[in-house]
């Protein structure tokens, strides 16, 4: 079993924002691998299915972002699995628009969703760091992060979604350099 939580706010009126690409990311995934309904369940939206043959469950927390520890820590606690079995998807500040990077552990670089994670279960998961760019002053993050993408970002916003979605089982085979590498090409080939 691998979970795979993508960080986000729930509601509709965090659908489109910035700080909820991670949810992005986890509904192209379930909608490329037909991987549904979401459910209740875990604090979260979830649904399991297969991803080039194994079992995932793919996550969406309600607790809010600052308490996502809460929903991944329950899930990870009822599958009786550890933090080897947790991929992340978040929005990453200090990454340009458009890039994904993969790492396991490392700081949680003022990430409020990591950090509860990290408080709760631990440090050492993988992540993907979905980029979205710096607003350029500290004093002006937590309005960015929780604003919509704007319409000229969606296309990028989109195609990294789907390209992570459609080269998932580089992320369930732990494959991650190839993962990276597959959508940064298909992401410049895109013109992103």
């Amino acid at each position: 079993m691998l979970i795979i939580a993508g960080l986000g706010n729930p509601g509709p009126q965090y659908a489109r924002n910035r700080h909820n690409i991670g949810f992005m990311a986890i509904d192209a995934m379930a909608a490329v691998h037909r991987i549904g309904p979401f459910r209740s369940r875990f604090q979260s939206q979830a649904s399991e299915g297969l991803i080039a043959s194994e079992r995932v469950l793919l996550l969406k927390p309600t607790t809010f972002m600052n308490d996502s520890g809460r929903a991944v820590g329950e899930a990870l606690r009822f599958y009786k699995v550890g933090l080897e079995s947790l991929v992340v998807l978040h929005d990453e500040l200090d990454l340009a628009p458009a890039k994904l990077r993969m790492k396991v552990g490392g700081g949680n670089a003022g990430h409020n969703g990591l950090r509860s994670i990290t408080a709760i279960c631990g440090n050492d998961y993988r992540r993907g760091r979905l980029g979205i760019g710096h607003p350029g002053d500290k004093a002006l993050v937590h309005g960015y992060v929780l604003s919509d993408f704007a319409k000229a970002e969606r296309a990028w916003v989109d195609a990294l979604c789907d390209n992570i979605a459609r080269d998932a089982e580089l992320l369930v085979r732990r494959e991650d350099a190839s993962l990276q590498n597959k959508v940064h090409l298909a992401m410049t080939a895109a013109g992103f």
